[in-house]
């Protein structure tokens, strides 16, 4: 006779939760440093490399949760570019397996590495370089190679996460002024300042990963920190402040660890204390605030508390970004700002006069058609969610989207999958300066991205949801 099991035993199978999936990571870094006399990116000349203080590097995180994996790519760059990206995700996919679209590729934003690419009207600024076509021609192999070395490296781990906040080496650099208008940048000790313009987010997440088999037994590091990587300057190769951060963690925690840094939102952050009349710039000014970071960082440590293991989920959606108002008159007054500085007339253009003329045209170029940007978030369970920007966020935007993230640990990269620039805040518009002079988007882009990372956020949350 067959045997009916009876209800409650029923009832308690079916309430039983899933297995929970074993999670392996594998992590590596692949030396990207380019050659001596490479024009170096960051601002709007031309400067060639003329030494290397310190390697670049193409960092990569590769997650398995044993249906899905994905992978994480921090490039020790200034930006990434939607051509880039979609060439060492198609060599990435083709040498692992990885899906193209599980893959996030952020840049540190250092001001100290190689030209990448070009504007439709700059030129560049040395992207038309033979050294530059070539470094960019290798770049997504090498971007690929250090996906397949992490690939190759997978094994059991634990993840553990913890917050830190660090506040004393980010500052708002616009800021209100004693005539009524917002200043970018405007000196230490400046008698006109009133006060910042905005916040800052200090807020220093940490994900540490060890392995399952062996306790204790690091294997990779992931920190992000919203803060404009300029700290350096001059002639010399360097990936500034994240090449400090990687060697003090690894001085704790062994040479084998890989640790990844990305950028948060820090469009408009950088490391200048106004108040403070010493000058911060140079390799020692990386040197101070990297060895700041990585002690906040340790002393999270304590507080890092195991990741309930969980699936591994991807999720991305294309958004539609308007383009700024751009006439034909503005389009000749450009042309004949960019005559002027190519023939040396006197007096030169202005820095801000320089800035909107390379925007406008690049604007121009696209004949009316918005940018299609990507919003992708690669989700770890109910607890980790890692949100890629296409460009430099303002940092209200990031907050935002952390404020509203039902995932406690709401990690956001900029400068990631591509870039259209400057992304300011809505309001930020009207304040005028820098970054919405030099931005090539409309009001409101940014509130879009915002509205369409919380969407994807909300939904990843809810279908790991018991």
């Amino acid at each position: 006779m067959r045997r009916v099991r009876p209800l409650w035993a029923i009832l308690v199978l079916t309430a039983l939760p899933a297995q929970a999936a074993e999670l392996r990571i594998g992590a590596a870094q692949v030396d990207i440093t380019p050659p001596v006399g490479i024009p170096m990116a960051g601002y709007y000349y031309v400067r060639p490399a003329e030494s290397i203080h310190d390697p670049l590097y193409a960092k990569a995180l590769v997650l398995d949760d044993g249906q899905t994996r994905a992978a994480l790519v921090a490039l020790d760059l200034i930006s990434t570019s939607f051509d880039l990206v979609h060439d060492a995700r198609k060599e990435i996919e083709a040498t692992t397996g990885i899906p193209a679209d599980h893959v996030m590729i952020s840049a540190t934003h250092a001001h100290t590495g190689p030209v990448i690419g070009t504007h439709a009207a700059s030129g560049g600024f040395g992207g038309d370089h033979p050294l530059a076509r070539r470094f960019r021609a290798e770049l997504p192999a090498k971007i690929a190679q250090a996906v397949s070395q992490a690939d190759q490296q997978r094994a059991p781990a634990r993840l553990r996460a913890a917050h830190g906040s660090e506040s004393s080496i980010a500052f708002n650099r616009r800021f209100h002024m004693a005539d009524g208008s917002v200043g970018w940048n405007p000196g230490k000790l400046n008698p006109a300042i009133l006060k910042p313009a905005g916040t800052i987010d200090p807020d220093v997440p940490v994900l540490f990963f060890d392995s399952a088999d062996q306790p204790r037994k690091p294997l990779a590091a992931y920190v992000n920190y919203a803060v404009h990587l300029d700290n350096v300057g001059g002639t010399a190769i360097s990936a500034d402040l994240p090449a400090v951060l990687a060697r003090l963690l690894a001085d704790v925690h062994g040479p084998n660890l890989i640790t990844l840094w990305t950028a948060g939102c820090c469009g408009d952050i950088n490391h200048i204390d106004v108040t403070w009349p010493e000058p911060q710039h140079g390799h020692a000014n990386a040197a101070r605030m990297g060895t700041i970071l990585a002690a906040e960082v340790l002393r999270t440590w304590p507080r890092l508390a195991e990741v309930p293991p969980g699936p591994l989920r991807v999720r991305r959606q294309i958004v539609s970004l308007d383009l700024p108002e751009v006439s034909d008159a503005d389009v000749e007054a450009a042309q004949a700002i960019l005559a002027r500085v190519k023939d040396g007339s006197t007096p030169p253009p202005t820095f801000l006069e320089h800035v909107h003329a390379y925007k406008v045209l690049d604007v121009a170029a696209r004949n009316g058609q918005p940018w299609e940007v990507e919003v992708q978030v690669i989700a770890l369970g109910n607890s980790v969610a890692w949100v890629s920007l296409p460009g430099e966020i303002f940092v209200e935007l990031g907050l935002a989207i952390k404020q509203d993230s039902p995932f406690p640990h709401t990690i956001i990269a900029e400068l990631a999958n591509g870039s259209i620039g400057y992304i300011p805040s809505r309001r930020a518009y009207n304040q005028g300066n820098y970054e919405v002079i030099s931005a090539r988007c409309a009001a409101g882009s940014g509130e879009r991205l915002v509205d369409a990372a919380v969407q994807i956020l909300k939904t990843l949350h809810h279908e790991a949801s018991p």
